[in-house]
């Protein structure tokens, strides 16, 4: 019906005419419910989220919610009672998440074009593990309006896409100012360009995290390599106050915002909420003010450090993902595994930074490897060209093999 109803108007101006989108089903969308993939939690919006409202406006056609880990509380994929979304590329391999059903869609074939969340990585690991496209903006670039909070200072909508181009298509349709969301900001959002001659940092060796996976660390000295092939100057960076940050997400106050979030809601529904969420969830009512208070103090002392790591180089390249686990390794270990995931993606909303994950490599052990391009807010664009000529330079087709 929505299809027909576009054929007869007018595409002008439409970049996404026809295009049709999953949502990851913590955004609302009108004529679904909202779930954040916990039943109890079931709600029917009353109007789309701003971003979808805005896709539509661009002429795009929502054609489904897609699965994630409950509350968007988790990077593996797996923290759901609607079942685990199945890696695209890899037979029982994790999807990633919290926007695993996001990455999945896009990744098979179902849909080029998915909208997901990103507060510690949901936008950005769930694409590494399926060799596709993720797109983490800048934080109130896009409205969080209608959108299910996790951490609500640090909330950004993310997109899925086999290509930069297309992912920033989208972006450009959905970003404006909403004085509906407190958090939207005014950024200029710049355009892509040919990425010309760049100084691109690389961690220093100590902070080359893999965890024994030497499969990853293989394919991301490869990827060091190609930063050479695409003429960019590569100069190691200490990232050790980044890696510090990054332990501040879970291990410090900030699990207080999630249950500033849901908690209420989840104490009243211990029963009907997945155990691993519940538990990290309610651990949230356990810091102080004052655990809050040292916290920002210890992130703004951090800031000032990653001020001097970003001020030398153009844009910092990390692992996506410094590891990959099976769902059956997630069964054993679905903390510590989930925290390796999040060791180079949880201290970008952290840092107010932006930015783009890409495929790589298909690793020898057949694992999708990818790498994201850093930068401080505002740089959208600037490393979107970036990752876009990175990507088109390893020759690797997106997503699953079957749908490449």
């Amino acid at each position: 019906q929505e299809a027909k109803r576009l054929a007869a108007e007018d595409s002008a101006n439409r970049p996404l005419y026809g295009v049709p989108v999953a949502i990851k089903d913590n955004i609302d969308a009108a004529e679904f419910s909202t779930t954040a993939a916990c039943p109890a939690f079931r709600y029917q919006p009353a109007k789309d989220a701003t971003a979808i409202a805005l896709l539509r406006k661009a002429g795009a056609i929502v054609v489904g919610k897609t699965n994630l880990d409950q509350f968007a509380t988790g990077l593996v994929g797996v923290r759901s009672p609607y079942g685990v979304p199945r890696n695209a590329c890899k037979e029982g391999l994790v999807p990633g998440g919290s926007s695993s059903g996001s990455a999945v869609a896009v990744a098979a074939g179902l849909v080029p074009l998915a909208l997901g969340t990103d507060t510690a990585g949901s936008g950005r690991v769930p694409a590494g593990m399926n060799n596709i496209v993720g797109l983490k903006p800048s934080l109130g670039l896009i409205s969080t309006s209608g959108v299910v909070p996790a951490c609500r200072s640090l909330d950004c909508v993310s997109i899925f896409a086999l290509s930069v181009d297309d992912a920033f298509t989208a972006l450009s349709a959905i970003v404006a100012f909403d004085e509906s969301d407190p958090y939207s900001r005014r950024l200029e959002l710049g355009t892509l360009t040919q990425a010309a001659p760049l100084t691109i940092g690389i961690p220093r060796k100590e902070d080359r995290l893999f965890f024994n996976d030497t499969s990853a660390e293989k394919a991301f000295a490869q990827s060091m390599q190609m930063l050479g092939k695409i003429g960019a100057k590569v100069v190691e960076v200490d990232i050790s106050p980044l890696l510090a940050i990054a332990r501040l997400l879970y291990d410090g106050p900030w699990v207080a915002e999630r249950y500033a979030a849901v908690g209420e809601f989840i104490n009243k529904h211990r029963q009907e909420t997945d155990p691993v969420v519940r538990d990290i969830i309610l651990g949230g009512a356990r810091p102080s003010a004052v655990d809050a208070f040292r916290a920002f103090y210890r992130l703004q002392e951090m800031r000032g450090k990653s001020q001097a790591i970003f001020s030398a180089i153009d844009a910092l390249m990390v692992p996506t993902n410094p590891a990959a686990y099976s769902v059956e390794d997630l069964a054993k270990e679905p903390l510590k595994y989930n925290s390796n995931l999040g060791t180079y993606t949880n201290f970008v909303n952290l840092l107010d930074l932006c930015g783009i994950a890409v495929p790589a490599h298909i690793a020898e052990n057949g694992n999708p490897y990818g790498v994201t391009f850093l930068g401080f807010s505002g740089n959208d664009a600037k490393l979107a060209s970036i990752g876009r000529t990175f990507h088109a330079a390893t020759g690797l087709a997106p997503g699953a093999p079957s749908a490449g």
